[in-house]
């Protein structure tokens, strides 16, 4: 072999090399952690990648704390209206959440006239939003987009009690999904339970990076249950880490947080 094919070939690889070094750092600089002492937690967001800047600086952020005498009595709101329907969908592990998708329609729900299309629901230990300063074990999320790609996220607290109906039907799922989706075949989205009479509504963002602004959220007054089992499968499923997988609370900024709240016997 002549010395200039060995040269090239020495260069090719070299180049191969500092190419996937380059790759894994930047992969790796992309990563976010719930602890402050790893560098990439929660209050260093906004500074490891220039997308997620919002994080850091953003005026209208999530989660916040629902302060019970600051909310608004708002009537108009309405009773939250909800389309849901079975859909096949997939449980997947994000590392630092589980999640399931629907794969095909699910469903909607109505908001001030826009209808938002259904997409997935993962799950938080311990909560993110708070009541009066106060946690609870676990909040949902049901994420849903509108035809502009604008998001509205439903948010439900849930306290130790009683197991829950889906996190019943999906345990045995959870406590396996790894890197690859499970298909657990046709799922109702109705079987969250979350009602629609009474909630909070605010506007703010994504509660993990890239931390987007603009999102509708609708948090639900009424604490439902789940056992220990199916809390400590969501928190054993995830990485190693993400056991707690909760963002802490935000300023408020000025924004408002309103309430709806059905009066008895009255139907909306």
């Amino acid at each position: 072999m002549t010395l200039p094919i060995i040269f090239n070939l020495f260069s090719l690889v070299l180049l191969v090399f500092i190419y996937s070094s380059f790759f894994t750092i930047s992969e790796a600089d992309d990563k976010f952690t719930y602890s402050e002492g790893s560098g990439k937690g929660p209050k260093n967001w906004g500074n490891i990648n220039p997308n997620w800047r919002v994080c850091g600086n953003g005026k209208s952020q999530s989660p916040i704390d629902i302060v019970d005498q600051r909310v608004q009595v708002f009537p108009q709101l309405g009773r939250l209206q909800r389309d849901y329907k079975p859909a096949p969908a997939v449980l997947g592990n994000m590392g630092y959440s589980i999640n399931l998708k629907w794969n095909g329609d699910a469903g909607k729900i109505n908001i001030n006239g826009t209808d938002y299309n259904l997409i997935q629901l993962h799950w938080h230990a311990p909560s993110e939003h708070t009541f009066n300063g106060s946690k609870f074990d676990l909040e949902l999320h049901a994420v849903h987009q509108n035809s502009k790609e604008e998001t509205a996220v439903i948010g439900v607290w849930y306290k130790i009690g009683l197991p829950d109906s889906l996190l019943s039907k999906l345990l045995n799922h959870i406590k396996s999904v790894k890197e690859h989706d499970i298909d657990v075949g046709i799922i109702n989205p109705k079987e969250t339970n979350f009602g629609t009479r009474n909630y909070y509504r605010y506007i703010g963002s994504f509660t993990t990076p890239p931390c987007t602004e603009g999102v509708t959220w609708t948090i639900m007054k009424k604490v439902r249950t789940i056992s220990v089992e199916q809390l400590k499968a969501l928190k054993e499923a995830v990485h190693q880490g993400f056991e707690e997988n909760a963002r802490a609370t935000q300023k408020l900024n000025g924004r408002k947080v309103y309430v709806y709240t059905q009066e008895k016997g009255k139907s909306v």
